[in-house]
């Protein structure tokens, strides 16, 4: 069980850095200022998140991402590829694990 915990641990982790830098792309690819949010977030939070200082919860990501009108797998996508090549072998992958996760659960 902890080779599992720990082939998750390093499966979930992205560079703060990561997520930040995508986070900021899309506002700015979007036309938004940080005040744009300022329904779902202060400015300051905001700020914080663009620098990889604080991470957000999943509820937040969906409201960012409702700002910015873009589907929060857009945003994650970009956090864990980087690009469209990138995208690529991601989602093969999770069709992959996808596939063995249900045929293992006889679905």
């Amino acid at each position: 069980m902890g080779c599992h915990r720990s082939f998750a641990k390093r499966l979930m982790t992205i560079p703060k850095t990561s997520f930040a830098a995508a986070l900021k792309a899309t506002r700015k690819a979007r036309g938004l200022s940080q005040e744009a949010f300022s329904d779902v977030s202060s400015r300051t939070y905001l700020s914080l998140l663009e620098r990889g200082l604080k991470n957000p919860t999943l509820n937040k990501v969906n409201e960012l991402c409702e700002t910015m009108e873009v589907h929060p797998l857009t945003l994650l996508t970009l956090a864990y590829a980087g690009d469209r090549k990138g995208a690529d072998k991601l989602f093969a992958r999770v069709l992959r694990e996808m596939d063995a996760l249900q045929a293992g659960s006889g679905e």
